[in-house]
């Protein structure tokens, strides 16, 4: 005799489940119709059929509210694996020969500076010519996102709270400083004390607040006393780079990457000049993830280079 589960996994379409997960990625029925290429009344239906597969309201959806129901989450958590799995299977099959052929995605933060990946990634290809490799630069917020939905390979980013779900492993450290640009009236000044830079406009990122990864950068900026309202942000680094070469005001950058502008005299540095704040990017993955071969190899080819190298030498003053 069939238990009620027994029937609802041989009557449930797992392309339900696949809708389901990119109306809650989306936060809407419209967008997710745009992601999916199909009708919005279509992606309406899929989630009536699958709601009535389940028995149980899954969104609440109300003018100007779109969230998920407690059962909702747990589907949500159930279907990213459920989907991962479904999306990988085709991989694994044809991986069943000798050459490694895989697709590697990788989730980075703008502007990595690190000779360590370079290696990496040249090693990687050399080994396995067939594997290809895309490279999703994103805020660091969102390659964590990716990699919680198997939309990442791994990430390489900055970390601010610690998801138990996954796994970390510190790739370098740089130390950011502030700069201002050509036109910006403090540009070319020596000796210049932090209390000069009181409030002045700003520019900076998008994640520099007191409760994300640039924290210690917030911390400086307001140590400087530059004005509170930032004028111009950016998830980019190059684009908070433009700004700051442009002259909208004075921002954070890491001291390594900027170091060629400042000697052809592109950018400004700025104190405070002694004890910069330090931040670590971090290799993330998910070890619960069902990885291709080349993945697997490129991730582990960067811990390893990572456990080879003293940690001396991924400081990047």
């Amino acid at each position: 005799m069939n238990t009620a589960p027994d029937k609802l996994a041989r009557d449930l379409d797992w392309n339900l489940l696949r809708t389901f997960v990119v109306v809650a990625d989306a936060g809407s029925i419209t967008r997710a119709a745009e992601v999916l290429g199909l009708q919005q009344p279509s992606v309406s239906s899929a989630l009536k059929r699958l709601e009535g597969h389940l028995g149980r309201q899954l969104i609440d959806r109300k003018p100007g509210r779109f969230a998920l129901t407690e059962a909702g989450r747990l589907l949500y958590d159930e279907a990213v694996d459920i989907n991962g799995a479904i999306l990988r299977i085709g991989t694994a099959i044809r991986e069943v020969q000798e050459e490694v052929q895989g697709h590697v995605t990788i989730a980075i933060a703008s502007h990595v500076v690190c000779p360590l990946l370079n290696d990496a990634l040249r090693e990687f290809h050399a080994r396995h010519p067939a594997a290809t490799l895309s490279i999703d630069v994103s805020s660091s917020r969102e390659a964590l996102d990716k990699l919680l939905a198997r939309r990442a390979s791994f990430a390489v980013c900055l970390v601010r709270d610690r998801n138990p779900k996954l796994e970390y492993r510190r790739l370098f450290r740089e130390f950011f400083g502030l700069f201002c640009g050509p036109s910006h009236p403090l540009f070319g000044r020596k000796g210049l004390s932090t209390t000069e830079l009181a409030g002045q406009p700003s520019v900076s990122f998008v994640t520099d607040q007191m409760n994300d990864a640039l924290r210690p950068v917030t911390l400086m900026r307001a140590a400087a006393g530059l004005e509170d309202r930032v004028v111009g942000s950016s998830s980019n680094l190059e684009e908070v780079r433009r700004m700051i070469v442009a002259g909208l005001g004075i921002g954070p950058l890491p001291l390594h990457v900027v170091r060629e502008d400042v000697a052809m005299g592109r950018l400004w540095r700025l104190p405070p000049y002694e004890e910069p704040p330090a931040i670590d990017v971090h290799v993330v993955w998910n070890p619960r993830a069902r990885v291709n071969r080349a993945e697997a190899s490129l991730l582990q080819g960067l811990l390893d280079k990572i456990e080879q190298t003293p940690e001396a030498d991924r400081i990047y003053a």
